[in-house]
């Protein structure tokens, strides 16, 4: 499966993305909401997994944009600190999943699992 992951903590996004390689999933990795937002103008991942704490646009404010592009794109949240406010809208947003941060390694596979068919609808162009 092909992965964005925004993550701006470089050494958590390189321990992320190593185990995600280790599980065969090619990730690419992105630091910031708008740098992942750019590479989505050229890329379609299978899925993207995001942090809600980024640097000048927060998670849920990236998943909006991603929602307002791509209503169908699974996107994975990660989180250790946001507040409830951030996770209704997430859940509202339509989020795939939410995981905790400290468990994101032992529950990462099963919510992927969960994402719906990779199938993703191809453009005809």
């Amino acid at each position: 499966m092909k992965l964005l992951l925004i993550e701006d903590d470089v050494r958590v996004a390189q321990v992320l993305a190593d185990a995600f390689e280790a599980d065969g999933h090619e990730t690419a990795i992105r630091h910031t909401g708008e740098d992942g937002l750019a590479y989505l103008t050229s890329e379609r991942p299978d899925a993207v997994v995001l942090d809600v704490r980024l640097p000048t646009m927060n998670g849920v404010a990236v998943l909006r944009r991603i929602r307002s592009t791509d209503p169908r794109l699974p996107v994975i949240i990660m989180t250790g600190l946001a507040t409830p406010e951030e996770i209704a809208e997430a859940r509202h947003l339509g989020v795939t999943e939410i995981i905790e941060k400290p468990e994101v390694l032992k529950n990462f596979s099963d919510a992927l699992a969960r994402v719906p068919s990779r199938g993703r609808v191809q453009d005809a162009t």
